[in-house]
């Protein structure tokens, strides 16, 4: 089974609140009030090194800072966008080995945050689904072990599952991706 691993996800989100001394809700709607792309700035969020890609000495590096960006809406929206561009990231590493990613499922604390779902949409241009909350990782574990012991996968009934579709913003990846090959030797 192809995996992925990024370490820097929700955390992102964690210093956010902690930059800019608000709530993690707050984090999102403040957010989701300014354009894709944070009026250029962008965020590399390798706070603790990164995983995908193989980065382990890595840094975070805010890029593209001036006087009409630098403040709390664009800083939100750069945070989330900076942690979302690392996930999709890594679906393309996982696209590069040739799995096929039919959705996009979004789980975890993260996933509650209102600007979350949206920007991600947007991010990786599709829609984005996000199921109520749960145990995911030990249903995922069980359901693997049902498919293993009875040779066929069992249905996987996940709730009501929200639907979140955003118009596509690949010039936020693109400047990510600048960001982040600009940055591999440091």
């Amino acid at each position: 089974m192809p995996l992925v691993c990024t370490l820097n996800a929700a955390r992102i989100l964690d210093a956010a609140t902690r930059i800019l001394g608000i709530s993690h809700d707050e984090v999102g709607q403040l957010a989701l009030t300014t354009e894709a792309g944070a009026h250029g700035l962008s965020l590399l969020p390798y706070f603790e090194g990164e995983r995908t890609p193989n980065r382990p000495n890595a840094k975070g590096v805010f890029s593209g800072m001036n006087l009409a960006n630098s403040n709390r809406a664009d800083i939100a929206r750069a945070m989330i966008e900076g942690m979302l561009c690392g996930l999709v990231d890594a679906v393309d590493a996982l696209e590069k080995l040739g799995v096929g990613v039919q959705r996009i499922l979004l789980i975890g604390g993260a996933a509650k945050n209102p600007g979350v779902a949206p920007i991600a949409s947007a991010l990786f241009g599709r829609e984005v689904l996000i199921p109520p909350a749960g145990e995911y990782v030990a249903d995922g574990a069980a359901k693997q072990a049902a498919w293993a012991l009875l040779g066929q996968m069992p249905t996987w009934d996940l709730g009501k599952v929200s639907h979140h579709e955003s118009k596509a913003t690949p010039h936020v990846m693109d400047k990510y991706r600048t960001l982040r090959d600009n940055t591999a030797n440091w």
